[in-house]
Order: structure tokens, then C-alpha cells, then sequence
């Protein structure tokens, strides 16, 4: 498959003009498990041009039942593995890692060519610390986080809200990994799937809800 293959049949699907915007567009992905692998994965298929993943753990053996690795991959930097598979996947995107841990203090540097910001994180603070840099290095970029997406409730609790002018939530918002069974792969990549969904909207000039 060439390039140019691989350019028809994305613009046969969604028409040329969507497809060079998404291939234009950069998209950072900001926690790389249940949530930012799928996300990644939905993208490149979707034919966004350029990603940049973020993330400083490894692939575990538990990380196996909702995240988009392999047993083959475990030992191996989350940053590292999501590259291959997101290559396997859609090869002529554009992969951009950083395996390190983000903070308030690097987050503006990391995110500064994204056109749209993916929260992925799995710890609160992470994620309350991601959406306050947000607010204060980069008012002007696209967030899309989530909240809630844990147990096997009803799928139908997973929405897509917006909270903000530029910030969109994605998840039931009040279920926790705490609670209950935890975190089922199919309620974490439905959540995740509105997160891919939101990005590709907002990159087509849709950006209500």
C-alpha cells in the first residue's frame, strides 16, 4: 500500500477537503492507557496527520485487559509500543513521543504544536493539573478530557459535554476505578471513542455538541 493508496481511500470515505484537515492536523495525546491508546489508534485511522503521545510508564501485565497492547509489548515504554502499533496501523503517520511525566512546568512546551489536546490520565491531579495549564499557557487550544467511565454501567451514560469554549468532557462523570468491578475495555474505549470523535469534529469545524 502507498501513500497515495492509503490518501484515496481515506478521501473516498470522507471526502478530499476533510481529509487534508485532518492530515494537516497535530493532536496530542496526553496519558497513553485505556483511554489515550484507543484514542491514538482512532485517530491514525481517521487520518490525522501528525501525534504526539505522552506518557513516562511502561507496559504491564494488567494494563492488558483495556489497553491497546500486547503481551509481546509488556516491559516496553507505553510511548514505544503505542508507536508501533499506531504505525501497524495507519503508516504514514506522523509520531511524535515523549516518555516522560508531564507537569505544569513542561506541559506548554510539549503541547505547543497541538491543535487539539487529548487528557488521557488515570490520576485526578494529573488531570486536574492538565486542564489548569490549559486555561493559563494555552487559552487558545482545543481540550478534550474525560471523567467516568468505570464499572459496566449502562453505556448510554458515556456523553460528550461542554464544559467550556474550548474544553469539551467525555465520560458518565461520576463513576470511579475505586468502585465496583473497576475499569471494564468496553466502557473505557466507548469513552475514548467520544474522545477520537469530539477531535475529528473540532478539526471539521464542528465544535457543539
Amino acid at each position: 500500500m502507498t501513500k497515495e493508496e492509503w490518501e484515496q481511500a481515506l478521501s473516498k470515505r470522507v471526502g478530499e477537503p476533510l481529509r487534508r484537515t485532518f492530515a494537516e492536523a497535530t493532536v496530542a495525546v496526553c496519558g497513553l492507557g485505556g483511554l489515550g491508546s484507543h484514542i491514538a489508534l482512532s485517530l491514525a485511522r481517521a487520518g490525522v496527520g501528525r501525534l504526539v503521545l505522552i506518557d513516562f510508564d511502561r507496559v504491564d501485565l494488567s494494563n492488558l485487559h483495556r489497553q491497546a497492547y500486547f503481551p509481546s509489548q509488556i516491559g516496553e515504554n507505553k510511548t514505544d509500543a503505542l508507536r508501533e502499533n499506531v504505525l501497524a496501523a495507519a503508516p504514514y503517520v506522523c509520531v511524535r513521543t515523549h516518555c516522560l511525566r508531564m507537569t505544569a512546568q513542561n506541559a506548554a512546551e510539549l503541547l505547543e504544536d497541538a491543535d487539539v489536546v487529548c487528557e488521557a490520565f488515570d490520576d485526578p491531579q494529573a488531570k486536574a493539573m492538565l486542564v489548569d495549564a490549559a486555561a493559563s499557557y494555552f487559552p487558545g487550544k482545543w481540550l478534550v478530557a474525560a471523567s467516568g467511565m468505570a464499572g459496566i454501567g449502562s453505556p448510554n451514560r458515556i456523553c460528550t459535554r461542554k464544559l467550556a469554549k474550548r474544553m469539551f468532557l467525555c465520560g458518565d462523570g461520576t463513576s470511579d476505578a475505586a468502585d465496583g468491578i473497576g475499569l471494564a475495555a468496553p466502557r473505557v474505549m466507548l469513552c475514548a471513542a467520544h474522545q477520537a470523535l469530539t477531535v475529528l469534529r473540532i478539526l471539521a469545524g464542528e465544535t457543539d455538541v
